[in-house]
């Protein structure tokens, strides 16, 4: 007998799931407990087991697609050749119900522009229905009883479109008025139908109704407010050009993501004697001058291959993997700041690393970087170690996921096998978009960052 699979419910708050994987193909034979799926909720990504067994013969939710608790994800027969025609029927416009239907106290009635039934409850949890047109449904106060059939999408699955399509239908019917607005309606003459409703899902309410009768006023715009003088003797400066921009991308970077940013301590010492063994062959293949910031470079552009979600950006409700690791190198200019972009930065070897940074660096000094130069960035390293800096909060290039703060490197007292010896020690600094990822998988990219430069023939390798 084919009968469906659900999404069971994984923890005490989940209402909602999304599959990010399906380990489970179509046809294969399922046993009980096989983890056939992943999905991630609002809290953690976590594994879907068989709770039956037999064939995997449809799966009815694709990866990358949410849906709501006890929705039909697949169907299993216990033959590979069995009729479930009808199951693909009824999935199109409605739920299974819970192996285990549940007994809940009603809650109380709350107001909404249209009558509750009781089978409103009930419909709640069989219909296929979006998260997203569910929440749509609860703002405008359209009963789920009233969508049923009604879906459009796969499977007959209930989009915000059919909301609306919904909402219309209900909205041309008479104008839905409380009692108490009806009556002052009446009483000063005017027409409920001319007027706007401000109330749960555009009830005209008594203040409408109040709001119509009274007269149209326009109120008195305050008198403008003249801007502060500055303090006797300050001078003011325009903020124009590459300062301007700075600051509005600064600004944005800011507050359209909410930043964390970690510390983590680096043992340089293998790095700075590895520098001073490189210096004079990188010098003479490349004609350039070997710096801590093209270790670094190579180092984060290793783990960002290892690591792809820090190389990433969020975009609308989606988040984009970039297939090229562009590592943009901040540098002072004169009048502000520019961040060159270090193109395929992973496919390079340090030599060449060293050298395009130089290049890049030498033309933005001179205000001759072309827009290809600094356009394409995937991930920044800003680099204040020149200026004694040793822990500072880096803030995000907007459309980037991570920032690598550099301090500066400075010889300390360090304990090795219970000695204290001379060390050269340095602090990275990680700013990320906590949106896209977590602490965890930003400290295990930070920790790589890490053991490639306190191992730095592993990063060359």
């Amino acid at each position: 007998m084919a009968e469906y699979f659900n999404l069971p419910m994984l923890g005490q708050t989940m209402e909602e799931g999304t599959i990010t994987k399906w380990l489970k193909a179509e046809g294969d034979y399922i046993r009980r407990g096989d983890i056939i799926a992943e999905v991630m909720t609002d809290k953690a990504n976590l594994e879907v087991d068989a709770t039956f067994e037999g064939y995997l013969r449809k799966i009815l939710a694709t990866e990358g697609e949410t849906v709501p608790v006890n929705a039909p994800i697949a169907i299993i027969s216990k033959t590979p050749d069995e009729d479930i025609s009808s199951l693909l029927t009824t999935s199109a416009t409605s739920e299974p119900q819970p192996a285990a239907a549940r007994s809940e106290a009603p809650e109380p009635a709350r107001a909404a522009p249209f009558a509750e039934t009781p089978a409103t409850a009930a419909a709640r949890e069989r219909l296929f229905i979006s998260p997203r047109a569910r929440r749509l449904a609860q703002e405008k106060g359209v009963p789920l009883t009233s969508l049923a059939g009604r879906g459009s999408g796969p499977q007959g699955r209930i989009l915000e479109r059919d909301v609306e399509s919904v909402w219309q239908e209900l909205m041309s019917a008479k104008p839905r008025v409380t009692p108490l607005a009806e009556k002052v309606a009446a009483e000063a003459g005017v027409d409920v139908a001319a007027v706007a409703g401000t109330g749960v899902g555009g009830r005209v309410t008594k203040e409408d109704v109040l709001r119509a009768t009274a007269p149209s006023v326009a109120p008195t715009p305050p008198p403008p407010v003249a801007p502060p003088a500055p303090p006797a003797g300050a001078q003011a400066i325009k903020l124009t050009g590459l300062r301007k921009l700075v600051a509005e991308n600064v600004a944005k970077g800011f507050f359209s993501a909410p930043p964390v940013t970690l510390v983590v301590e680096v043992d340089m010492t293998d790095c700075v004697n590895l520098r001073e063994q490189l210096l004079p062959e990188v010098e003479k293949a490349y004609g350039t001058r070997l710096t801590y910031t093209d270790l670094i470079v190579k180092a984060a552009a290793r783990a960002l291959r290892e690591h792809p979600m820090m190389n990433a950006t969020l975009q609308d409700d989606q988040i984009l993997i970039h297939a090229d690791i562009n590592v943009g190198v901040a540098v002072a200019v004169e009048d502000g700041l520019l961040v060159p972009v270090l193109k395929n930065a992973d496919r390079k070897t340090l030599g060449e690393i060293s050298r395009e940074l130089r290049e890049l660096a030498d033309r933005a000094r001179a205000g001759k970087s072309t827009p290809d130069d600094l356009s394409g960035g995937t991930f920044t390293i800003t680099n204040l170690g020149a200026y004694d800096v040793e822990i500072f909060n880096p803030v995000l290039v907007p459309g980037q996921t991570g920032i690598l703060g550099v301090g500066r490197i400075a010889e300390k007292p360090a304990i090795r096998e219970g000695q204290v010896v001379a060390r050269h020690l340095m602090n990275l600094c990680l700013t990320f978009d906590h949106r896209v990822l977590d602490g965890a998988p930003a400290s295990r990219f930070l920790q790589r960052v890490k053991q490639l430069l306190e191992s730095p023939i592993t990063a060359l390798i």
